[in-house]
């Protein structure tokens, strides 16, 4: 008949004195048959034992630790289960292995539930496990401080990769939390009391199953967004969850998210569970919150407490600028008693005004004076009768001229009989070589010009040419002009 496993906590005699009696019978009953008992093949004797092995332990729990954990390529979790005086194999499919609030490493006590079974290929028998749980806080709080110690040890928690101070006035808060809880409200509703701004949020999952793998998006997500883009980029980011016990605050220990908060560019403030409650992820941000009302407080300051200091600080500002006026003006009226009157000061230029007044006006008189001298003296020298003897000389040697002039003038030669020769260009002619080459001449009388042809001996002239238009001669006054 099936046994059913015992349960750890209850008392063993019972079900180990029901498993005494269960196989004395069997060995009786095999021991009576087994001269006419068919022979059985090794895998119908496999299959058989697997079959009573499912049947008596179909559901059971164990506990023990974990040892040899491996988790292979195909996201199936294998390991061992001890304890002081005995192993049992086990195995988590990839279904419920993902679904592990914790990451199962060796020397974790743990809660095993699942059923038993036996792998034939080997004669062996194994525990497939479809839930697994921490025996207890102490076991965690080891699993916890091994990994605090572990990621310590690489410097995600060190003072130096954190920020000194939060934003004094965030522009934009990013809130990474479950949208639906009681956090969110009271984060809003205490920002809106102290000082409102604008508030993203990126909804997850704060417990249970991909918990710690949305946490870590959410809070990559906030620090991939680009200042400027069209999601503002937050100044603060709150990753906040309300109180619970160690297993569902589990989420906030995983070392995914911890590397997030550690790698993010924002500062972070870390509002999980609350004030005695202590997560890994405390550790990494730059600033811990006991709740998160008290993060939604260290967020933003108080508006009405700004108002009130920005109001005593125009007071005071005022005041010191009445105080520096007042003593300015004071200092200016000592200083202007000890200045000399505007009479005093003007005297001395008055002075001098005058004085270089006195001297222009004897500078001018004597200056006049001189001038007038020189004056006198050059108007002694234009007196009527000598410029009259001064102009009858003049007259009498341009009438002269004007004789020599008159008689050197061609013309009046022409007018005594004589003429002048000229070729065909107008050139005087004063050979008869020169006008026999010439040819066509031209004779200019007194009264006028006459063409005529240059011949040789017995030759007949012929016609001259008609003469070219003379130049206009220049009107008198205007230039030298020509003396012929």
């Amino acid at each position: 008949m099936a046994v059913p496993f015992p349960d750890p906590a209850s008392d063993s005699e019972a079900p180990a004195r029901l498993l005494a009696e269960a196989g004395a019978r069997d060995n009786a009953s095999a021991a009576s048959g087994a001269s006419g008992a068919p022979a059985m093949t090794v895998s119908q004797l496999s299959a058989a034992i697997k079959r009573a092995v499912e049947d008596g332990f179909g559901r059971v729990r164990v506990r023990g630790e974990l040892s040899g954990t491996k988790r292979a390529a195909s996201g199936h979790f294998y390991a061992c289960l001890k304890d002081d005086n005995a192993l049992i194999d086990m195995v988590m499919w990839k279904g419920q292995a993902g679904r592990l609030a914790f990451r199962p490493e060796d020397g974790i006590e743990v809660i095993a539930t699942g059923k038993l079974t036996t792998y034939p290929g080997r004669s062996k028998y194994q525990l497939v496990v479809e839930s697994l749980e921490v025996a207890g806080e102490g076991a965690l709080m080891l699993l916890f401080e091994k990994l605090k110690a572990r990621l310590g040890a690489e410097g995600l928690f060190d003072r130096e990769r954190k920020y000194d101070r939060l934003p004094f006035l965030p522009r934009t808060i990013g809130v990474v939390t479950s949208p639906t809880g009681a956090v969110i409200r009271d984060i809003l509703h205490r920002l809106a009391d102290r000082c409102p701004t604008h508030v993203i949020v990126w909804p997850v999952l704060v417990q249970g199953e991909g918990a710690a793998a949305q946490v870590a998006a959410a809070i990559r997500g906030f620090d991939a967004l680009e200042p400027g883009g069209p999601i503002p980029r937050p100044d603060l980011v709150i990753v906040a969850r309300g109180g619970g016990s160690i297993e569902d605050l589990w989420a906030f220990n995983e070392e995914v998210v911890v590397r997030a908060i550690a790698d993010c560019r924002i500062p972070t403030i870390s509002a999980v569970g609350h004030e005695t409650d202590v997560t890994l992820a405390d550790y990494a941000a730059d600033v811990r919150a006991p709740t998160p009302t008290a993060a939604a407080e260290m967020a933003v300051p108080v508006r009405a407490e700004l108002m009130t200091q920005l109001a005593t600080w125009r007071g005071r500002m005022l005041g010191a600028a009445n105080r520096h006026q007042g003593l300015a003006g004071e200092r200016l009226t000592a200083l202007a008693r000890h200045l000399p009157r505007r009479e005093a000061l003007y005297a001395p230029q008055r002075q001098r005004l005058d004085d270089a007044g006195d001297r222009l006006d004897r500078c001018q008189r004597h200056r006049l004076a001189v001038v007038a001298e020189r004056l006198t003296s050059r108007s002694a020298a234009l007196r009527p009768a000598l410029l009259a003897r001064a102009w009858d000389r003049d007259r009498a040697r341009l009438s002269g001229l004007a004789r020599l002039l008159a008689s050197l003038d061609p013309r009046a030669l022409l007018s005594r009989g004589y003429a002048m020769v000229r070729d065909a260009g107008g050139t005087i002619v004063t050979t008869a070589a020169g006008a026999r080459a010439a040819g066509h001449l031209r004779l200019q009388f007194a009264d006028g010009e006459v063409p005529v042809q240059a011949a040789a001996d017995g030759t007949p002239p012929t016609p001259a040419p008609k003469p070219a238009r003379k130049p206009p001669l220049a009107a008198p006054g205007r230039g030298q002009g020509e003396l012929f």
